[in-house]
């Protein structure tokens, strides 16, 4: 069985390579620490049709209230089970990387009061 964090996080458009680089980074420290796999993906597609009604709909865009101008960040971090996760999660955040010195001129590229996050156990693993 695994454990997997995930996140849902509006973003400027225009800070996608901020954002690229602030990730890979952060993989870099997750993967160092035991984390089994690590993703971050940018949406290329928002709009899509409604099953049921046929319509052309945006999900995302309506819940996430996205500006103009705004993508959405889905990503996530695996780990062999939750107390895997809570040690790998305890261990990065003690990492120098992580520390308030290292972040204190980074300008983050998205608000963090927006993001979605959770802690899931897969039930369908193919």
């Amino acid at each position: 069985m695994v454990y997997v964090d995930g996140f849902v996080i509006p973003m400027p458009k225009k800070n996608k390579e901020a954002y690229r680089k602030m990730a890979a980074m952060g993989a870099k420290t997750w993967k160092k620490h035991g984390a089994l796999d690590y993703w971050e993906c940018v949406a290329e597609e928002l709009t899509v049709k409604d099953m049921l009604t046929g319509k052309m709909t945006s999900p995302f865009v309506k819940q996430l209230r996205l500006k103009p101008g705004e993508t959405v960040v889905f990503s996530w971090i695996v780990f062999k089970d939750k107390k895997h996760r809570n040690a790998v999660n305890a261990k990065v955040m003690k990492d120098p990387a992580m520390s308030p010195e290292a972040w204190k001129d980074v300008a983050m590229p998205f608000d963090m009061k927006r993001v979605c996050y959770g802690g899931f156990v897969p039930i369908v693993r193919i």
